[in-house]
């Protein structure tokens, strides 16, 4: 008989580029599960307390960790080791009472320390958007979550003011909107794909261009330096309008 369902295990040297693991290390790395991002582009709880954040020697140790409800993602104790981290997600530790914001680097994803203040919102980028029953805006996010806006007859003109690749600044984990960021020139964004991927800086063109996917519209953007360098829409993420309302690393 034939084997039913998913593997249950992983090797390192086809895991998910962006984790920060050592290929030749050994043999055997955590299997992902189904989860709110992608598999490519988020991984493993127990990478996160193992291997980035050192609280743990064994993948053993670190499920023991997890299962006590000591990790905290967006808001939200999670107790399973396979539940997937990814993009602008919100990691705090209930002992040491540090937060991490989950951002992406040259080398793959990479934590970054926050204060309390800014581990109290995420930002979320809109991926595509739908008018369903009830008259409501359904908003897709890119961790794989939704936001419903309700709209009257004299709010029907906010549906065009959520555009895909926007970007909300909601509040976890009660998930209430508290800021909106338009993807327009002069924004600040970070870019999360290709070979500029870690790189943030001032949107300063975006060269639309006749019968071409939005998602493919080369970008222009200027780092703090003056350095000028292009990616593609669907790479880049907004950060605030005019400067990132977010703590970005300083080799970004």
């Amino acid at each position: 008989m034939g084997r039913k369902g998913e593997r249950g295990h992983l090797k390192r040297k086809p895991a998910p580029k962006l984790w920060p693991i050592h290929r030749k290390e050994a043999v055997w790395t955590v299997m992902s599960k189904s989860g709110p991002h992608s598999r490519s582009g988020s991984m493993p709880l127990t990478l996160i307390v193992r291997d980035m954040l050192g609280l743990a020697k064994t993948g053993k140790e670190a499920k023991n960790i997890i299962s006590q409800g000591k990790i905290i993602v967006d808001g939200k104790v999670r107790r399973d080791e396979h539940f997937l981290v990814g993009l602008m997600d919100v990691v705090s530790i209930v002992d040491t009472k540090k937060s991490y914001r989950i951002l992406p680097s040259k080398k793959g994803l990479m934590l970054l320390p926050i204060k309390s203040d800014e581990a109290a919102f995420k930002l979320y980028r809109i991926e595509d958007k739908t008018i369903v029953k009830g008259g409501k805006l359904q908003l897709d996010l890119h961790d794989g979550t939704c936001s419903l806006i309700g709209l009257d007859d004299s709010q029907l003109s906010e549906e065009d003011e959520y555009q895909t690749l926007d970007v909300l600044q909601l509040s976890v984990p009660e998930r209430e909107i508290l800021g909106h960021t338009k993807l327009t020139v002069g924004a600040n964004a970070i870019v999360i794909g290709g070979k500029n991927m870690g790189k943030v800086g001032k949107v300063t063109t975006i060269d639309k261009k006749p019968n071409q996917k939005r998602r493919d519209t080369i970008v222009t953007i200027e780092d703090t330096t003056g350095n000028q360098f292009q990616t593609i829409l669907n790479f880049v993420f907004i950060l605030g309008d005019k400067a990132s309302s977010i703590s970005v690393p300083e080799a970004a």
